[in-house]
């Protein structure tokens, strides 16, 4: 198993890809403590891992609140006592354009994407000093790579997700912290979907999604455990020698 007795904190995690990642890193023998806004939905994972012998701890936060962003990791070091690994997950689509953007909208999305990452890293760094090193996982996205014609707002948000990155790689090494992220491409969840159809057409997402898809030389949408499992290798040792990669799982999407 690769992540034996390592600490694991997972944010967004109740559902998709962050719950693909609980499941992988548990079952890789990790200590998990899975943080979400959906408290019923942390309950119901909770309950299932339990029934799978592979119990984990949860936090219940609103990670677009700089206040719970911060707390959430103390209280999830509190639970494990300490913090080997982060995988900063949380995400959303925003707004879909630039044009009489909604304010409220606008905020909420560089709050999620971007700042909850940024005060993640910041609050987790000092419990990764305390255990002599760890990694840090953001998760981007392939729109973080290229632009995204459907959303530019989520696209610029997930750049800085990869600059930060990149910037954090050097600024940690020293204490024996990577830093990498991760960058999915068109993922087979429902926020996958939002982004095909922003105001929730299904005739529309299933014609978007088509026409993505002739863009993904393997042909198809990215699950949810293949997410997992590239973050999971550079959550762990295999990956010892490797930070500041923004690493895409995308079928080929980027390599045009």
């Amino acid at each position: 198993m690769r992540l034996t007795n390592k600490l694991a904190v997972i944010t967004a995690a109740a559902s998709g890809m962050g719950k693909a990642g609980v499941e992988l890193f548990a079952r890789e023998g990790a200590r998990v403590v899975a943080i979400d806004c959906n408290e019923a939905a942390l309950a119901a994972l909770a309950k299932e891992m339990a029934a799978k012998g592979k119990p984990i701890e949860t936090v219940a936060a609103d990670l677009t609140k700089r206040e719970q962003a911060a707390s959430s990791i103390h209280a999830a070091a509190a639970k494990l006592g300490g913090i080997d690994i982060l995988w900063a997950h949380a995400g959303m689509p925003g707004p879909a354009g630039i044009e009489n953007i909604d304010p409220a909208a606008y905020d909420a999305s560089v709050a999620l994407n971007l700042t909850s990452a940024i005060v993640a890293a910041g609050e987790v760094i000092g419990y990764m000093r305390k255990r002599g090193g760890g990694s840090v996982v953001f998760t981007a996205s392939v729109s973080g790579l290229v632009g995204s014609m459907f959303s530019p707002i989520y696209s610029s948000q997930k750049f800085g997700i990869v600059g930060l990155t990149k910037s954090l790689a050097q600024t940690f090494a020293p204490d024996n912290v990577r830093v990498n992220v991760v960058c999915p491409g068109l993922t087979d969840t429902p926020m996958g979907i939002q982004f095909m159809s922003r105001k929730g057409d299904p005739a529309e997402a299933a014609e978007n999604q088509k026409k993505f898809l002739t863009a993904i030389p393997l042909g198809r949408l990215v699950r949810p455990e293949e997410i997992a499992h590239a973050a999971l290798w550079l959550a762990s040792d295999d990956a010892s020698f490797v930070t500041g990669v923004e690493l895409p799982v995308d079928g080929g999407f980027t390599c045009r």
